[in-house]
């Protein structure tokens, strides 16, 4: 059960990544033409670091199913 749960949510953490990844990088290379999202309250950086944490946290919840699988091996 716990595997399935750590499963989903290092899934869903790495297309919300992705996703906040997409829309920084876009966001960007507006900016260099004058334009911005409305929408969006923070800078491209922001949504970079943002994405970098979830991808920390992917990286370990994959570690931690490694170390789960070797101890039962």
């Amino acid at each position: 059960m716990v595997d399935k749960l750590t499963s989903i949510l290092s899934r869903f953490f790495f297309i919300v990544a992705f996703l906040l990844l997409l829309i920084a990088v876009v966001d960007w290379f507006l900016r260099l033409f004058g334009w911005t999202f409305s929408w969006l309250p923070y800078q491209p950086g922001r949504l970079f670091e943002f994405a970098a944490m979830l991808m920390i946290c992917v990286v370990v919840l994959l570690l931690r199913q490694i170390r789960e699988s070797l101890r039962h091996s």
